[in-house]
């Protein structure tokens, strides 16, 4: 593929591996049927969710999170010595103190690295991405693990069918180091604030609330502009990208955006159909499934989008490790 467009003279980034993980336990539409009023046609229609997974009782964020990682260090075929930096991207940590990076860096064996968390909620993953790769470039960092990991079930009222039938849990991880040919494009990222009371969590003692409607019009609305942009700035026509893995907030959220954007040739990620919404988690969960089913071939181009509270957005294209 071409390189993408950098300052001349510019370092890159690329990553090495992903690393997907989920929780053992399914939950189908018709589970749900025995929690809240609804039944499996009405939540296909809407938000094209069959089945998602729950963290057990005794699963936290943090396994989650050292899971996934885990499994994307691996398969960089780098040392946990040789990460200098990670990023743990989420909103649904138990404990804001200590933040979850630093304990993952230290369950995986990783020695005093640069360790920070991210909330930009469903968009986290592709800001923490970017942060990643600028770090890389700019020499702070020689390799990075970033993880988006979510356990939102922890957060959700199982009698609200809103919000029940759409959120889960789960985890994703990439590992993010400097490549003399670019191969993670520049970011395009912003947030709508006049939005900031769509999706929200009260208080301490509240669940996740959500206007869906609001929330479906923005995305459907603001969001095709924003891939193409980050196509543009990666030197990337939408028609020559192989994929594209937006978030996985509601399958017909990822439809109308990828029909907007014209990506005529790429493989469109569908992973909420069997994973649900599992935010900061669900761009790299759902792209480490991909790579392992063969969907997508290695070195080919690559969009990436996500979008959630806040409202916040970022994009960027990236090199298929």
């Amino acid at each position: 593929m071409s390189t993408f467009t950098l300052p001349a003279g510019a370092p890159g980034a690329r990553i090495l591996a992903f690393g997907d993980y989920q929780p053992a336990k399914v939950v189908t539409n018709a589970d749900l049927t025995k929690m809240v009023e609804t039944d499996d046609e009405w939540i296909r229609s809407r938000v094209g969710i069959t089945e998602r997974r729950i963290a057990g009782p005794d699963e936290s964020l943090l396994d989650l999170a050292v899971q996934a990682g885990g499994k994307a260090l691996a398969g960089s075929g780098l040392a946990a010595t040789d990460i200098d930096l990670v990023i743990v991207a989420t909103c649904t940590p138990e404990t804001t103190i200590p933040n979850v990076s630093a304990s993952v860096a230290h369950h995986l064996g990783i020695s005093a690295p640069g360790a920070y968390d991210v909330n930009a909620a469903c968009a986290g993953f592709c800001y923490a991405l970017a942060s990643a790769s600028d770090s890389v470039r700019a020499g702070s960092a020689r390799n990075a693990l970033v993880i988006g990991a979510e356990k939102l079930s922890q957060w959700v009222d199982w009698t609200d069918r809103t919000t029940a039938i759409i959120f889960a849990d789960g985890a994703g991880a990439a590992v993010v180091t400097g490549s003399d040919t670019p191969a993670v494009g520049p970011v395009v990222w912003g947030s709508a604030g006049e939005h900031y009371d769509k999706i929200i969590v009260p208080d301490r003692q509240a669940f996740l609330q959500q206007e869906g409607q609001a929330v479906f019009r923005w995305a459907t609305t603001a969001l095709h502009p924003v891939a193409k942009e980050a196509c543009d700035r990666a030197g990337i026509a939408p028609e020559d990208l192989a994929a594209f893995v937006p978030h996985q907030a509601n399958l017909r959220i990822v439809e109308a955006i990828a029909r907007k954007l014209k990506a005529s040739n790429a493989v469109i990620a569908n992973d909420i159909v069997t994973a649900g919404n599992t935010s900061a988690a669900s761009i790299p969960m759902a792209l480490s499934r991909m790579i392992e089913r063969g969907d997508v071939p290695s070195g080919a181009p690559a969009l990436l989008i996500g979008f959630g509270a806040g409202l916040t957005y970022a994009a960027q294209v990236i090199q298929i490790p």
